[in-house]
């Protein structure tokens, strides 16, 4: 029998199962409405359009949302722009729909969904997600949008890892990117010894979701569940792996360690001083138009796994979710699944130079990859390798919902590393932070 990685949509549904046969555990003990949507206040006014207001980050979103008013008429979109999830985006949400102010709609990645749902934040939009809609998403996004059997955003994009370097400097000093972590390590050596004030990476303290990609394409398992009741193992020896890796990395000074996307980080990206970078599919976009005097010094290679064998877990992954209070849920569902599933909506986002992100619509890749330029990376065709990571993401991975106690739990535990802390203590920290936030809602939690 072929294996589930030489074919992603098998791969995908694999997940998908586990992932919804855990979610539909007590997780929706305080769920968000789904009586709101009935109260939809769609009208505009005579001959005048509806209004929706929309939060996000992500990249190329002005030009969705230009794109979107140009072409309609009977609803329009108020973007604001808001910092990323982890820069302080959620909990601008989270204070927005507690205060009654919440957009109509709004973006989360994939990991914050079941929180936000778990909180009653975000509203059920079932009735408005036909099943032709689903049909044109992959597997895997629409479950990870899909808790206790209903619909409660529409997803935007895949997001497996990929390992952007610098080809000049790679060339210099003879290397080539390395398929295992243990090449990693030694190609991390071998450029420092060629270039002393060049690193291979960065690890970043402030955002966990990439520590929880390499946990999870090592093949960990956070959550998951016991009969009614979650099972939690974010100190598993898997998770310990990772850590130690990292934590040796950064101990021998082989990758630097800085705030994601912050100034610091350009500027070292810009002088030469750091090598490459441990992303997803759209960070190809933010690297390009970050650094656009370097076109054409960078190229994509696969993330490298620990047997050398393709694999991938997700670094975010952006997903399109209405608030609990928005009597706009029909115009908000309209404009969301225009943007993620025409092409002219992937076009408009692709296009503006900021955005690769690998669409959750596979009948719109071939869009994407159009759209993208390559000169950045020397014509490669990036978005192939996209393709090949996508179909190597780890099956079973399952999100909880208490993200945004364990990424806090985690930035805290990050933030002590130079004073001593390590990645492991962040890990068991967040293990019992995580138990403690799940029983604080009344969720059952399985004994260890």
């Amino acid at each position: 029998m072929p294996s589930p990685a030489r074919h992603p949509r098998r791969a995908l549904r694999l997940t998908a199962a586990a992932t919804a046969a855990a979610l539909s555990v007590t997780l929706l003990a305080a769920c968000g409405s789904d009586g709101k949507q009935d109260q939809d206040a769609e009208a505009g006014g005579k001959g005048q359009p509806v209004t929706i207001t929309f939060w996000g980050w992500a990249k190329g979103t002005k030009d969705v949302v230009a794109a979107f008013n140009a072409s309609h008429t009977d609803v329009q979109v108020a973007f604001e722009e808001i910092p990323s999830g982890v820069a302080g985006g959620y909990a601008k949400i989270a204070n927005a729909v507690k205060a009654g102010n919440a957009p109509d709609v709004f973006n989360t990645e994939y990991q914050q969904l079941p929180d936000f749902v778990s909180q009653g934040a975000v509203q059920d939009i079932t009735r408005l997600v036909p099943a032709a809609l689903k049909a044109k998403y992959l597997p895997q996004p629409v479950e990870l949008t899909t808790l206790d059997g209903k619909n409660w955003a529409l997803p935007l994009d895949a997001a497996p890892q990929a390992f952007y370097y610098r080809k000049d400097l790679f060339d210099k000093a003879g290397l080539t990117p390395p398929k295992t972590w243990d090449e990693f390590r030694a190609t991390a050596q071998k450029l420092k010894e060629a270039q002393p004030d060049t690193r291979i990476a960065t690890f970043f303290p402030d955002d966990p979701s990439t520590f929880e990609a390499f946990a999870w394409q090592a093949g960990a398992h956070w959550f998951g569940t016991s009969g009614e009741a979650w099972t939690v193992d974010i100190s598993s020896a898997t998770t310990k792996r990772v850590a130690d890796y990292w934590q040796q990395l950064m101990a021998e000074d082989l990758v630097r360690v800085q705030p994601s996307f912050s100034q610091q980080w350009t500027a070292s990206l810009q002088k030469g001083e750091t090598a490459g970078y441990l992303g997803a599919s759209w960070g190809g976009g933010v690297l390009k138009s970050t650094l656009p005097d370097a076109s054409g010094k960078w190229a994509v290679a696969p993330v490298p796994t620990w047997d050398g064998n393709p694999a991938s877990g997700m670094v975010g992954g952006t997903t399109f979710a209405v608030s609990k209070d928005s009597k706009k849920a029909k115009a908000a569902v309209e404009f969301a699944s225009w943007a993620t599933t025409t092409p002219e909506g992937v076009k408009a986002r692709i296009a503006s130079g900021t955005s690769s992100s690998f669409p959750a619509s596979p009948e719109l890749v071939p869009v994407a990859k159009a759209a993208f330029n390559t000169d950045f990376y020397g014509g490669q065709d990036v978005y192939a390798l996209f393709g090949d990571a996508a179909k190597s993401v780890k099956p079973s991975w399952t999100w909880g919902p208490t993200m945004g106690a364990t990424n806090t739990s985690l930035k805290d535990g990050f933030a002590r590393l130079t004073a001593g802390g390590s990645l492991a203590q962040s890990a068991d920290t967040a293990q019992q932070a995580t138990v403690a936030e799940l029983k604080n809602r009344g969720l059952k939690v399985a004994q260890g």
